[in-house]
């Protein structure tokens, strides 16, 4: 999901391998593969240097009892960590919380094992806050998390999604507030529905438009308003039959204030599936087989990073301890290709 004001940039794409996007077209490569951590990725974020946008860090989460949080620079490189989180399972990220004074960048990361989201400003990872969640339910070891920010209010909140829980109400919504100089939440509105078929993680929450979408795993993605006061209908359930499995990590790129992709994990496949930022309803529009195996979780940006991803970076999490950066125009050319196909 995308937190900063659109930028759009303009970029000559490469071509790249062969026009047709069949599932057996050879997979696109990532331009980076990070250094490994010690145990599970599982879910990044990518923070944007307000300054300079080449020196943006890509966090990311490795998921175990001794788990921890990775900030990771454009290259790949372990550039700072927290470590010692009891099951760091999800991580997203916002801009601009104010906080004794002073407006900071914060990242809230889901502690399965504490029931916790616990709360780091950056880019520096220091904690400054946190709060328990789904407190008096039997069914709690949070997983997803997405923040939203209101972009009329300024309010921030965190939308957390948990292994299991009820066919309705499944996901809460807590609103970040200070208290005694930390960040906590309270606990505004229980929402959305669930199948009951295996389980909820990826979630992501589109801010300008106004949306939170979330993969229920062997059934589609809701989307729903992010705005607590739209109320808690469900909008829409899509991909519906385009999985080989699980329905994974959410990535939403815009090209303009009101479209763009969104990329969803294929995660048995090896593949994202795209559909219409503006109209998922119309259905896939392409899916793109990646190097990244069985990938959880994935995040992308349309800022233009410099030389190496002048058009944004598209980061996936992928097996063997790693997460993978791809250039969004090698991408990018591949739902081109599958868009002329279609016509």
């Amino acid at each position: 999901m995308r937190k900063l004001p659109l930028i759009i940039a303009a970029a000559v794409l490469p071509f790249v391998g062969s026009c047709t996007v069949q599932h057996s077209e050879k997979k696109i490569k990532p331009s980076v593969i990070t250094e490994t951590v010690m145990h599970d990725t599982d879910d990044p974020a990518i923070w944007i240097n307000p300054t300079d946008a080449s020196k943006s860090i890509i966090i990311g989460t490795d998921k175990d009892t001794d788990g921890g949080l990775y900030a990771f620079d454009l290259n790949g490189k372990i550039v700072n960590k927290v470590l010692g989180l009891k099951r760091p399972n999800n991580v997203d990220l916002e801009y601009g919380f104010m906080l004794n004074g002073r407006k900071m960048d914060i990242a809230a990361v889901t502690e399965r094992e504490t029931n916790t989201v616990k709360l780091y400003s950056l880019p520096d990872l220091n904690e400054v806050g946190g709060f328990t969640v789904f407190e008096g339910e039997t069914e709690r070891g949070p997983m997803g998390i997405s923040m939203y920010k209101n972009p009329i209010t300024g309010e921030i909140y965190a939308v957390v999604g948990r292994k299991s829980g009820p066919a309705d109400g499944y996901l809460w919504q807590y609103k970040l507030s200070e208290k005694d100089g930390k960040i906590t939440g309270e606990v505004i509105r229980k929402f959305g529905k669930y199948s009951g078929l295996k389980e909820i993680e990826s979630i992501a929450v589109d801010d300008e438009a106004g949306y939170i979408y979330y993969s229920d795993e062997q059934l589609g993605v809701h989307q729903y308003y992010a705005d607590p006061d739209k109320g808690n209908e469900e909008l829409l359930v899509f991909g519906k039959g385009d999985f080989k499995s699980d329905v994974e990590g959410i990535s939403i790129y815009p090209t303009s204030a009101h479209t763009g992709y969104i990329l969803v994990s294929n995660q048995q496949a090896d593949t994202f599936n795209v559909y219409l930022r503006e109209d998922p309803a119309k259905g896939r529009i392409a899916e793109i087989p990646v190097s990244t195996r069985e990938s959880d979780g994935s995040e992308v940006t349309n800022i233009n990073l410099g030389p190496q991803f002048p058009k944004g970076v598209f980061v996936a999490m992928s097996n063997g301890r790693v997460f993978h950066f791809y250039d969004w125009r090698v991408v990018e050319e591949r739902i081109m290709a599958a868009q002329k196909l279609r016509k």
